[in-house]
């Protein structure tokens, strides 16, 4: 009998937990991620910001140093998997971008891709001094990447892009939603949800599971984030500097990679192309069978790849 009680005690504690917190769901399967990846959480004040970050050291001391960036309406988190696959041949950093996760988002910044990229440099020279480093980024990521390597070189040795934002890709739905001023990531309830995750992943083996109550407090923090989501998309989807990352990719000197999943719903696989045909060097990788989430759709053959970038 006391065990029992013992049982309802604990879950009558969880359940009040879970209805005031939600989100703790949430929180606690990022954190076994991170576990699971080898990964830890930290700190830092740069260009102005608080930005959370995880972080792995290498297994040997004098490893490269790989910076991994998010997409839009994505976190750190995006990039466990990658990490994981990657294990500890390199020293990994990978932030929460100024303005989202759980970095400092400042009322009136600006955060397009030339803002992002200056904040990564200052990122970069903070916790890599004197050391330049490979630098990834996914969609949005991409595209603040591509700014990064083209305007700081020194900061930066090696340049990989997956499914990257900034170039003028074949016409689909989503590019032709965002040119027509719409969100087509917004979420405001489970339906949209659910169309949120069936755009972004192609393989349904990959697609998060989101049991309630996770599900409702995503959907309460992307209704809030709606906003700020617009404004940031309206300014690296519509305005004069939507096209900036692929102008800037000209300019790309350092060895690079160019990765895509042929079944990219969000940024078409034709934008590799259109970034090859600027940055000739970049050795062109096309995934089969995954969408616009690479990283977490195919991580062993994306880990493959950004071994190969980093190694050769």
């Amino acid at each position: 009998m006391i065990a029992v009680l013992c049982v309802a005690a604990v879950f009558t504690v969880a359940a009040i937990v879970l209805w005031r917190d939600p989100f703790l769901l949430v929180r606690g399967e990022f954190a076994r991620q991170r576990v699971a990846a080898g990964l830890s959480r930290g700190t830092v004040e740069v260009a102005g910001h608080r930005w959370s970050y995880a972080y792995r050291d290498a297994d040997a001391p004098d490893a490269p140093t790989v910076v991994m960036l998010h997409g839009f309406t994505g976190s750190k988190e995006n990039w466990y998997p990658l990490a994981a696959a990657l294990g500890g041949r390199y020293r990994v950093l990978i932030p929460d971008l100024p303005g989202w996760g759980e970095s400092e988002r400042k009322p009136g910044a600006v955060y397009g891709f030339t803002e992002q990229a200056a904040n990564v440099e200052a990122f970069i020279r903070a916790l890599s001094p004197g050391k330049p480093v490979v630098l990834l980024g996914h969609s949005m990521g991409g595209g603040i990447a591509a700014v990064a390597a083209a305007r700081y070189p020194r900061e930066i040795a090696k340049v990989g892009l997956l499914d990257a934002a900034g170039v003028r890709f074949k016409d689909n739905a989503f590019g032709l939603d965002v040119l027509a001023g719409r969100n087509p990531f917004a979420v405001e309830d489970e339906a949209s949800l659910k169309r949120y995750i069936d755009i972004v992943f192609h393989d349904a083996k990959a697609k998060p599971w989101l049991p309630w109550p996770a599900s409702t407090a995503l959907i309460r923090k992307r209704r809030a984030d709606a906003g700020f989501e617009q404004d940031v998309l309206a300014r690296i989807g519509r305005s004069e500097d939507s096209l900036l990352p692929g102008q800037e990719a000209a300019n790309i000197r350092q060895p690079a990679l160019l990765l895509w999943c042929r079944q990219d719903a969000v940024i078409d696989a034709s934008a590799l192309e259109l970034y090859a045909q600027r940055i000739p060097q970049a050795r062109k990788v096309l995934l089969d069978g995954c969408g616009h989430m690479s990283l977490m759709e195919r991580p062993a053959e994306v880990a493959g790849a950004v071994v190969a970038l980093v190694d050769r």
